[in-house]
């Protein structure tokens, strides 16, 4: 390490694979002061703009808010909160065009301003040396600050490390042709941005703090040099110019020699790496309690006619900035269909190298948008060609040989044309920083670094349709095994249950005997019964004269029935005055009828007995006390039926008895009458 110290400060530093020297173009706006626009009329605030995930709304359409107000919060450590640039109010809630090179939309917070510019209640710190390190982390948090290089990762979580931290490396370089953001707030608020230097040495303690800066921004370095002059600590060092020399694993290279190498990250090394513009953040959110909700963007290009940095608060259109610096929209000279609108003019968010075209000018400013680049036909005319000017590869190996991270570009391309995803796996594709030195000295025109993007776009898609699946997997899986030990607990309960009722009926009781033998006494009890009414029941074998001495005992309704007939009948036998052959003739009328109704009755009993001992029979499996209820149900059923089949048949009888007699005794009179005369 000491042998690193001295090195930096005799001005010597390592030197990186690769690397280019394109024409820089920062004079467009180096020498004009960071400019502030007044308010526009509406912000559209993404809800992501780092990596990682969005946090949960905390606002709904309609709503007033403050600036600074938390518009989200994080519910997850690698989701960062947005907060309101300004006051105003919630329209909508929607998706909507984000800054990417995919131009794909997400959900988007729509702000109407009210030109108010309301703050919220802060809380500003006298005396950030006295604050825990669990403050300092909590709020840079709530601040929403993510890597403002790019890169976007979640700050609260790459300065909330281990400890033994060897160097701090604040990543100044701007390297990129056009791009003078960092240069100009260094040479305006150095003192803000050694604070927040200080804060970070206040959270990791490093051994060193290396500032990276190009020599290319001389007033940035004297800035710095002023503003570090009593703090050893801290060593400005000034690089040579070199694309990509901003790069973390470049810069790393440069400064220390190490080496970070495939699927490593610094901290293994004992590094962290922090952009100029998020230390100035930093300090911003715990001095003065400001969340992040502006930076400093680059407008240049030769079709501005006022290009300059700007103060840009987060969520501001594009195509506001661009009317505020003097858009001239040149159209572009490409073949078009006849009633198709000629092509609108080139414009990219970031660098001529790293940056992308957008398609649409409503995309919104965000933590990682750090220039707008409106180039003019003879400044940029690969820019205007709406088509490919793309031919075979020579093999010539220059994108190779400028590559810094040491890739294989002409392979990593076929692959990725190919789709050979495991190949670009194995190619290491994801080292790729998508610098652009691979295109930009391509003879053949090959737009390599588009091929890299897409292909780095599919694989993560498909490693995130891989880990739906191995979770869906492990849901149906603990889900089978959750099924078969509530089974198994299901069976054991049974069982348990089931020895338990078992031990109860073997228990013995005072008299000595058990449950189950008083269940078996009970059940024996019940057969006996019903054996002993279905012999009772029992019709005898002849159909004889007379009937059974139980038969004779039974008080039924229809025994009732016939000895009241044959009360009457004796009745009218005895009141009738008949000679001796009428009367024989009603004698024998009566007898047959009574012979008839005793026929019925017998018939009756029969079928009633037939009954019950074919109840009884399909019922002598069941438990004691139903079987007795349901024979008794059927047994009742049976004979009330029975009952009132023989009282109809009893009544027919009875009434055709009647009607005889009165024949019979109408006869008679006429014959008495007949015999009187005679006389």
């Amino acid at each position: 390490m000491e042998s690193i110290i001295e090195r930096i400060n005799q001005g010597k530093f390592w030197h990186f694979h690769g690397g280019i020297h394109p024409p820089e173009q920062k004079a467009i706006t180096s020498g004009k002061p960071i400019k502030h626009l007044p308010l526009p009329k509406q912000l559209i605030l993404p809800l992501q703009q780092h990596i990682g995930r969005q946090g949960d709304l905390l606002v709904e359409v309609g709503d007033k808010v403050l600036k600074g107000q938390a518009l989200t919060q994080s519910s997850n450590p690698m989701a960062v909160p947005v907060h309101a640039p300004t006051s105003g109010t919630i329209t909508a809630i929607k998706k909507s065009v984000i800054a990417h090179p995919s131009g794909l939309s997400e959900l988007c917070l729509f702000i109407d301003v009210d030109g108010e510019d309301t703050w919220k209640k802060r809380e500003i710190c006298q005396d950030f040396s006295k604050l825990s390190h669990q403050d300092i982390i909590k709020k840079i948090a709530d601040a929403g600050i993510a890597g403002m290089g790019g890169a976007g990762f979640p700050t609260h979580i790459k300065v909330n490390t281990k400890p033994d931290i060897n160097f701090l490396i604040i990543n100044a370089a701007e390297c990129e042709p056009y791009i003078t953001a960092d240069d100009l707030l260094i040479g305006e608020q150095s003192e803000a941005i050694v604070d927040g230097i200080k804060i970070l040495d206040q959270l990791l303690n490093p051994a060193f703090i290396l500032i990276g800066i190009e020599g290319n921004k001389p007033r940035a370095i004297k800035a710095l040099q002023q503003a570090t002059q009593h703090n050893d600590k801290i060593k400005v060092c000034v690089l040579p110019t070199k694309y990509p020399s901003g790069g973390e694993k470049q810069l790393i290279k440069i400064l220390t020699g190490k080496e970070v190498n495939s699927g490593t990250l610094p901290i293994d090394l004992g590094i962290v790496v922090q952009n100029i513009a998020t230390c100035f953040a930093i300090s911003d959110a715990v001095i003065n309690d400001i969340p992040l909700i502006r930076r400093v963007v680059t407008l240049t290009g030769r079709a501005l006619s006022k290009p300059q940095n700007l103060w840009v608060l987060l969520g501001t259109q594009v195509s506001y900035l661009l009317n505020q610096t003097g858009f001239f929209r040149e159209v572009s000279e490409t073949k078009s269909t006849p009633n198709s609108p000629p092509p609108n003019p080139p414009v990219i968010m970031g660098g001529p190298l790293m940056g992308f075209s957008i398609l649409n000018e409503q995309v919104p400013i965000v933590k990682t948008s750090n220039c707008i680049l409106a180039p003019s036909k003879i400044e940029m005319p690969s820019a205007f060609d709406n088509y490919s000017n793309e031919v075979e590869c020579i093999r010539c190996g220059q994108c190779a040989d400028v590559c810094p991270s040491q890739l294989l570009p002409q392979e990593l391309q076929w692959s990725a044309k190919a789709k050979d995803h495991q190949q670009l796996i194995e190619l290491n594709l994801f080292d790729c920083i998508d610098c652009g030195a691979c295109a930009y000295v391509c003879p053949s025109q090959i737009p390599l670094v588009q091929y890299y993007r897409v292909a780095k776009a599919e694989i993560r898609q498909q490693q995130q349709l891989d880990i739906k699946a191995e979770k869906a997997k492990a849901r149906f899986e603990a889900r089978k095994l959750r099924l078969e030990q509530e089974k198994t607990a299901r069976k054991e309960k049974h069982d348990k249950a089931a020895a338990a009722r078992k031990a109860v009926m073997n228990k013995k009781s005072a008299d000595g005997g058990t449950a189950s033998s008083a269940v078996a006494a009970a059940l024996a009890r019940v057969k006996a019964k019903k054996a002993a009414k279905s012999k009772n029941t029992e019709l005898p074998v002849a159909s004889g004269e007379g009937q059974s001495d139980n038969d004779q005992t039974e008080t039924s309704p229809v025994k009732a029935a016939i000895a009241r007939a044959k009360a009457k009948r004796l009745a009218q036998e005895k009141s009738a005055e008949a000679p001796v052959a009428s009367n024989e003739n009603q004698k024998n009328v009566v007898d047959d009828t009574k012979a008839r109704i005793a026929a019925a009755v017998a018939k009756a009993k029969a079928k009633k007995a037939q009954v019950n001992k074919s109840s009884i029979e399909q019922t002598e499996l069941s438990t004691a006390t139903k079987q007795e209820n349901m024979n008794e149900s059927v047994q009742n059923t049976t004979t009330e039926a029975e009952e009132k089949k023989a009282r109809i048949v009893l009544a027919v009888a009875k009434a055709k008895a009647k009607a005889k007699l009165k024949r019979m005794d109408k006869a008679q009179q006429a014959s008495t009458t007949n015999n009187e005369e005679s006389t």
